[in-house]
């Protein structure tokens, strides 16, 4: 198969195996991996900048399809020295100013902690606040572990709203053959599986309907005549 695959990743999502399976399964069609911003995801690929690519939901899902992979676990980002138990609740962030930075991907009803003077323009800046000692902050882990520094801790949120990380691409697509294969290298499909259920070889399928052949009776024995005594 030819022709080349731009695949668009926000931070903290990490492609790189699905990469490798990539050239594995089609050497002869280039993969470019491009990072982007969570903002700017979506509009990447609606505009073709990029084939498809790996964001977080919720979020612009317009003239997009969005095939979910698999759930993020929230947590809070704290400063090492506070101490915390391993599992925090909502409630346990009451005391606190919680920063929601503007591409935060977490849909709130109600913003839990007090609310912050203004909101970070990053997940970046909103890490460097909390590091001075100000606040916390609620990220997905893989931004946590993404920004992780050494005077930095996180520990998980149960009950806080969670992403979700999803495989998106264009509703008209240009290029549905590889697409298809992107779609089934991020699924765990093997190279040689189908999207439908195998078809049974015809010869199969005769000798299924064909009735099996009736089993010939033996005629049965015939009696040897007794002979009179004299």
């Amino acid at each position: 198969m030819t022709g080349s695959f731009t695949l668009a990743y926000v931070p903290g999502v990490t492609p790189g195996k699905w990469a490798r399976l990539w050239q594995e399964r089609l050497p002869e069609t280039p993969l470019t991996l491009v990072q982007v911003t969570a903002a700017e995801a979506a509009s990447k690929v609606r505009s073709g900048e990029a084939d498809a690519a790996l964001l977080r939901l919720p979020g612009d899902r317009e003239d997009l399809h969005a095939i979910p992979l698999y759930t993020e676990t929230t947590v809070v980002v704290h400063p090492k020295d506070q101490e915390f138990a391993d599992e925090l609740s909502v409630e346990d962030l009451a005391g606190h100013v919680l920063w929601q930075p503007l591409d935060d991907t977490l849909e709130w009803e109600s913003l839990p902690g007090q609310p912050p003077v203004e909101r970070p323009g990053t997940t970046a800046d909103a890490v460097e606040v909390v590091a001075a000692g100000v606040g916390l902050l609620v990220v997905p882990q893989s931004l946590a572990r993404l920004h992780h520094r050494r005077d930095l801790a996180y520990k998980t949120l149960t009950d806080a709203p969670q992403s979700r990380v999803a495989l998106s691409f264009p509703i008209r697509d240009e290029n549905p053959e590889l697409v298809e294969q992107m779609i089934g290298i991020v699924r765990g499909r093997t190279p040689n599986s189908t999207r439908g259920p195998q078809q049974e070889p015809v010869r199969a399928q005769q000798q299924r309907r064909s009735p099996a052949p009736r089993k010939q009776q033996k005629p049965p024995a015939k009696r040897a005549k007794t002979r009179r005594g004299r």
